[in-house]
């Protein structure tokens, strides 16, 4: 990690600590009694959060034992239950961005039952109305998990950075395994034009040549006169195996080979070797996942391994590849064999856990929160979203750890 970096985060960190005493969070304000979300609570006999007005009072439950979650609401008059079908009830739940779930609610054995599934994530401002033997009642209370406020000065300094979510292209991809080659034609083995004992050798293993420069001066047996060996290409002498004095021959006296020169040779077996084809699109990455880079599917050899029945599939790869890849690495591929264009998708990157769930966290001015997801295709740039979304929610695709880690010193909780 850099100094530059360390000292974004540190200062990103201090403005947050700044913040952490203080309570920005919006506040119903409505109804006969409010509860701050910092403010420990009274449960009930079934664990939920109990509110109160005079001698008549509320259990409110989120029930998800094995089934999607519901309200479900316990009635008291003086602590005694009272009949859920002499009470008529009602709750809003606010979502951050203006959102709004309203639940009625039907008499069911001893409670009263919401209407409709309390989606993900169960962080709002809750406004609840009752009606019990001809008197209103209301409360207001907010319940807030995966939710918190970094200023924007502390998130441009900690890195966070933002898109808008919408459509995308996805592809279908198909997994192989390989390793990173110089292509034929940016190699060359050097041997002697014509027989003869080596006077002079002007090249060493590891040196950068350039083409028409002279490697070496040959005398040739036949005529006892000496000629220049050229070097054919720009590149580095990778292999020597003569030096002054020798007699050259027919063997290659030097190997030079151009290190910008690479390609991916990745193995197809029998059961992906009808989907890849030339020109297909093939994200090849290092084994350690750091090194990345993009390129086209140039040939798939039509020879089969003769024990394994795979076949070799080349993927050229631009000069800059070389700045990260050697020959002979091993790497991994992922050849895009179909493309679909998708209503909804996020960057894979922007993809976090939150309790049992994959999550993006949704921006809404300087407030940040959870937004749970189902899922679809994924790439390594992009991930198809069937739920748990909005199209055109901005949200965070770098310097979500920043937003996690705030979140989970806060100690937000999935607490009903």
């Amino acid at each position: 990690m850099t100094h530059a970096l360390v000292g974004r985060l540190l200062a990103a960190f201090a403005t947050l600590a700044l913040i952490a005493g203080c309570d920005d969070s919006p506040s119903a304000g409505h109804g006969h009694d409010e509860i701050s979300a910092d403010q420990e609570y009274e449960r009930g006999p079934h664990r939920g959060r109990m509110l109160r007005d005079d001698d008549f009072a509320l259990e409110i439950t989120i029930y998800e034992d094995g089934a999607d979650p519901e309200f479900r609401v316990y009635a008291f008059r003086a602590d005694k239950p009272v009949a859920p079908a002499d009470v008529d009830l009602g709750i809003e739940l606010h979502r951050l961005g203006g959102r709004v779930d309203r639940f009625e609610f039907a008499p069911q054995e001893d409670y009263l039952r919401g209407d409709g599934v309390v989606v993900e994530p169960h962080s709002f401002d809750v406004r609840v109305r009752a009606v019990e033997d001809g008197r209103e009642y209301a409360w207001s209370y907010d319940s807030y998990e995966g939710r918190t406020i970094i200023p924007t000065e502390a998130a441009r300094a900690g890195g966070i950075e933002t898109e808008i979510a919408g459509p995308a292209t996805v592809s279908h991809l198909v997994d192989l395994a390989g390793r990173i080659e110089i292509v034929p034609e940016g190699r060359n083995e050097i041997r002697a034009q014509y027989p003869g004992r080596i006077l002079e050798m002007r090249a060493e293993l590891g040196q950068a040549v350039r083409a028409g420069q002279v490697l070496a001066r040959i005398e040739a047996s036949h005529s006892l006169r000496a000629y220049a060996v050229l070097a054919p290409m720009n590149g580095v002498v990778v292999a020597k195996t003569a030096n002054t004095g020798d007699l050259a021959g027919d063997r290659p006296m030097l190997v030079v080979a151009d290190p910008t020169r690479l390609h991916a040779e990745l193995v197809v077996y029998p059961r992906d070797a009808e989907r890849i084809r030339v020109g297909q699109t093939a994200d090849i990455r290092g084994l350690s996942n750091e090194a990345r880079t993009t390129g086209k599917v140039e040939v798939v050899l039509p020879a089969a391994d003769g024990n394994s029945q795979a076949l070799v599939a080349h993927v050229a790869l631009p000069p800059s590849a070389a700045a990260h890849f050697r020959p002979g690495m091993s790497v991994e591929g992922a050849v895009a064999v179909a493309s679909e264009a998708v209503p909804l998708a996020v960057r894979t990157r922007a993809l976090q856990r939150f309790r049992d769930f994959t999550v993006v966290y949704a921006r809404v001015g300087d407030t940040y929160e959870v937004r749970m997801l189902e899922l679809g295709r994924r790439t390594p740039e992009w991930t198809e979203v069937l739920g748990g979304l909005e199209p055109g929610t901005e949200y965070v695709t770098d310097g979500a750890f920043l937003i996690r880690a705030d979140i989970e010193k806060s100690g937000a909780s999935h607490d009903h």
